[in-house]
């Protein structure tokens, strides 16, 4: 983040501290698509994300007499969002049969990915591919699931998913391992392919659009 801009978003977080609703509203603007784009990635629901990333900063509006600027404002609320989506994630933790004709933001992006093959029958599979991975990644314990969607979907580094995770880099990088072990071994049994799970790592970015 450029200097200015960093001394931009201390202005509009210290007004908004001081009750200035503008001042906040600005700040929602300027992140909601990130919140909204990870909220997505672990629901994989459209509706869920929305009602998540009106969770997020309702929560945020109420803890931010405590951010303290250790940290980026972005860091904090990625590390507000996590919370809320383990909470979620703890409170529905079932595999939901996962669709991508809904019209959702997921669907319309994956088709949008999917429309560069050529090949028809290589589409329809990668797109059976892409909600196989998805479904099984819906399975893994949320802890799991969160953080391989942190390195993955979203990209941060080992050191930053354990700065929004509150945990140690060597557990993140157990996590994501582990994740991915497990996913393989889900995926090779469903589809009885040893090389399945690696398309999750190699093609979640692009059609979930991140900014």
């Amino acid at each position: 983040m450029a200097e200015q801009e960093r001394k931009d978003e201390h202005d509009l977080v210290m007004r908004a501290r001081d009750g200035d609703r503008e001042a906040f509203g600005a700040l929602v603007r300027k992140h909601r698509r990130r919140v909204y784009v990870t909220a997505l990635q672990v629901t994989h629901n459209a509706a869920d994300a929305d009602d998540l990333t009106q969770e997020v900063f309702i929560r945020a509006y109420k803890a931010l007499p405590r951010f303290d600027f250790r940290s980026d404002l972005f860091t904090w609320l990625y590390r507000i969002t996590v919370n809320a989506a383990l909470s979620l994630l703890g409170r529905a933790h079932r595999s939901r049969t996962l669709s991508l004709d809904d019209g959702s933001p997921l669907a319309v992006a994956v088709d949008r990915w999917l429309a560069m093959r050529e090949d028809p029958r290589e589409r329809l599979e990668a797109r059976q591919l892409y909600v196989k991975a998805l479904e099984a990644l819906q399975t893994l314990k949320p802890e799991l699931q969160v953080t391989l969607t942190l390195h993955v979907m979203q990209g941060l580094s080992h050191q930053e998913v354990a700065e929004v995770m509150d945990c140690a880099e060597g557990t993140v990088a157990w996590r994501i391992n582990e994740a991915r072990r497990q996913l393989r071994r889900k995926l090779r049994k469903e589809l009885g392919s040893a090389q399945v799970g690696d398309e999750l790592s190699r093609n979640t970015k692009e059609p979930l659009g991140l900014p």
